[in-house]
């Protein structure tokens, strides 16, 4: 390969390790609202008011950064992938719902590993759909073959523990390890569409601006089919003090969330997927300092629970840090020519959108003023609700939320910054 192709891969390789484990942080940080789940409101209710948040955000803040005509530019080159980013957004609904069910069953600090074993099959799919680890030496090999079981064995300490920590009884804890296991089974497949819109060209701010479709098309489905729309209503009006911390909890998972795009499209969904599963250090972190999962728990409970995510962690940076190489990235172009030629999508826009850069001729999108319509109808939702909003009665430890909160934006910021400078957000 070119030695400007290779520098440039590895600048690319930096930003997606960089977005991943920004990722990791907010998407942590997003799962903390869900424990108004032990406040009595049903599960159905808090995902279905998340995705509202989330539908929010994932329409004002791509207006906010490039502008919606940058969308409908992607939507013109790449009409396919709606239909994928759709499908996405369901299986992102349901997985999010049996997620609600585990936090409520295990704890925040057990189900976050529990449902990260996505990351064994993001591995399975990038190589077997998408050419990654293909090319890769032996050593990069080892590295994700040793992580995925070092990541097995610390997910198993981690659903033994369960069984002693979780908040309800044995069956309960049977059936969030479950639940959140089949989480991990569909968002690991639903990074199959994230991989095949990033190969063809597509800005990760324009695909999830329409898996969002899928979301709250899904959510809603689900809702009234578990509650009926008399009960649904009901349940909304009684919950009306709290929504706006739900809303709240969707906005910060749409944040990591696209952090997570911005790792699956430059590192892989082989290696993006771990890397935005250091999420289940944050979730341990919140639910062990900030909710007090743990608190009262014997010392096996505790060795058992930090012993297992700390070799999940292992794992996860086995993988991170066997990084793509320069036969590996020919493999990665292999298969972007190829969904290219399947779509129909121009060579030379799917080269420069896979080097993180506008193709020749290609006009950069401006925001209008529909797009500040957009801005402030969304902040006018949130302002509305939070106007609404009580504080829940739960023991809150405020200290280690504001100093999870803080670091979570700093690296936000640092992020943000290193993407902008390296891809002005391709």
């Amino acid at each position: 390969m070119d030695e400007a192709v290779v520098s440039r891969g590895r600048k690319l390789q930096v930003v997606g390790l960089l977005s991943g484990f920004t990722a990791g942080a907010w998407l942590g940080a997003a799962e903390a609202p869900t424990k108004l789940v032990s406040v009595g409101i049903s599960p159905v209710v808090i995902s279905l008011i998340m995705v509202v948040g989330v539908f929010l955000a994932r329409w004002s803040v791509p207006a906010l950064i490039l502008g919606t005509s940058s969308v409908r530019a992607d939507v013109r080159r790449t009409p396919h992938l709606i239909i994928w980013a759709v499908l996405a957004g369901c299986i992102w609904a349901v997985a999010n719902t049996l997620t609600i069910f585990a936090i409520r069953d295990v704890g925040l600090s057990i189900a976050f590993p529990l449902w990260n074993s996505n990351s064994l099959l993001g591995i399975l799919w990038g190589f077997v759909f998408f050419n990654e680890l293909r090319g890769a030496g032996w050593r990069r090999w080892s590295g994700v073959l040793g992580g995925v079981l070092v990541m097995c064995l610390g997910a198993w300490i981690l659903a033994v523990a369960s069984a002693s920590a979780a908040a309800g009884p044995a069956a309960h804890a049977s059936r969030g390890v479950a639940a959140a296991l089949g989480a991990g089974i569909l968002w690991g497949t639903m990074y199959i569409p994230y991989r095949k819109a990033y190969l063809t060209g597509m800005n990760p701010l324009s695909f999830v601006t329409f898996f969002t479709f899928g979301e709250v098309g899904m959510m809603g489905t689900l809702a009234v089919s578990f509650t009926g729309a008399a009960g649904l209503w009901h349940q909304l009006v009684e919950a009306r003090g709290v929504l706006f911390w739900l809303m709240l909890g969707g906005f910060v998972w749409v944040i990591g969330d696209l952090f997570q795009q911005y790792a699956a499209k430059y590192v892989g969904i082989s290696r993006g997927i771990p890397l935005s599963n250091s999420n289940q250090i944050w979730g341990l972190l919140w639910g062990v300092f900030v909710f007090g999962e743990l608190h009262g728990r014997g010392a096996s409970v505790y060795a058992q629970v930090v012993g297992g995510s700390l070799l999940m962690m292992l794992g996860v940076g086995a993988i991170a840090f066997s990084s793509a190489g320069g036969e590996e990235q020919v493999r990665w172009r292999e298969a972007a020519a190829r969904e290219g030629l399947r779509y129909g999508v121009a060579a030379d826009f799917v080269e420069a959108r896979m080097d993180g850069r506008s193709s020749v001729g290609e006009v950069a999108g401006r925001r209008r003023w529909w797009d500040f319509v957009l801005i402030v109808a969304a902040t006018g939702v949130f302002v509305v609700f939070g106007w609404m909003a009580r504080v829940p009665r739960m023991d809150l430890r405020w200290g280690p939320a504001l100093l999870l909160s803080l670091v979570s934006l700093g690296m936000l910021a640092g992020c943000g910054v290193v993407i902008w400078r390296t891809t002005r957000f391709q």
